[in-house]
């Protein structure tokens, strides 16, 4: 079932799965996606929890705003969304744009964040990180690429088909100069935090390892033979893997190097 809430940013629209008395799981979708992006998760992951979807600032059914779009914005408006909704820490699941939202979350209100599972995410702009240099040319509006995700747009959205290439033009200036986070401010993340990729996603490979790597209680998946699309590409792998990391403790592993210190598997 979906719904609105009215944020202090934003009149948001979210949907609801799952047990009322499970523990609750925010599932944050991509850019310029909805909740549809999230089928192939739904079932698996409603058997385990609550899960809330939030639909961000100008995604879905929640409508734009004024000004230009910012994942700061956006990370408040989840903070928000969770004191407001779900009234209590939560695990959050976020893919590509949903996981940099989690990791400000994380980074900013750690009280609100149980684990962290970033899916496909970038702690630095585009342009610097991404395996191919051009892709932010690809997003022009009326771009072929860009068609499957603006029918996804015009088909829900509050402020109409029309205002699409609005949208798009304000992200594509935010992805030019954000998320702008140092490994510094990553290190301050004290959620268990999976970072799960596909083997040939949009972002380095190296740039993932340095996000896992700057963050203490971190772990690492790399999917084989899938892309950023890795949740539709090997659902019921992705969905092991996110389903195992919240719910089971860390083994002890035989030979740590990166956690010898720790006493622990982080």
């Amino acid at each position: 079932m979906g719904d609105y809430v009215e944020l202090p940013g934003v009149r948001t629209w979210y949907e609801t799965d799952g047990a009322e008395d499970a523990e609750p799981l925010l599932l944050l979708h991509g850019g310029l996606s909805t909740n549809e992006t999230w089928g192939a998760q739904r079932a698996d992951l409603a058997a385990a929890y609550r899960l809330f979807l939030p639909e961000r600032r100008a995604h879905g059914h929640t409508p734009d705003v004024e000004g230009p779009l910012s994942y700061g914005d956006m990370a408040d408006d989840t903070v928000d969304f969770i004191e407001a909704v779900v009234q209590g820490p939560a695990h959050l699941v976020g893919w590509s744009d949903g996981g940099i939202v989690a990791l400000l979350v994380a980074l900013a209100r750690p009280d609100l964040v149980r684990k962290v599972v970033a899916i496909g995410a970038n702690f630095r702009p585009t342009p610097e990180i991404a395996a191919e240099p051009e892709m932010l040319e690809h997003m022009a509006d009326d771009h072929p690429a860009m068609a499957q995700l603006r029918d996804l747009y015009a088909a829900v959205s509050p402020d109409g088909a029309d205002h699409w290439p609005v949208v798009m033009s304000k992200l594509a200036d935010m992805f030019a100069v954000e998320p702008a986070l140092t490994t510094a401010e990553l290190s301050r993340i004290t959620a268990p935090t999976l970072i799960l990729t596909g083997d040939d996603d949009m972002m380095t490979l190296e740039h993932t390892i340095d996000l896992y790597r700057a963050i203490p209680a971190s772990q690492l998946a790399v999917v084989p033979g899938t892309s950023h699309a890795v949740p539709m590409e090997r659902p019921a792998l992705v969905n092991t893997l996110i389903l195992d990391f919240l719910t089971k403790d860390p083994v002890a592993t035989m030979l740590p190097i990166r956690r010898a210190g720790e006493g622990r598997d982080g």
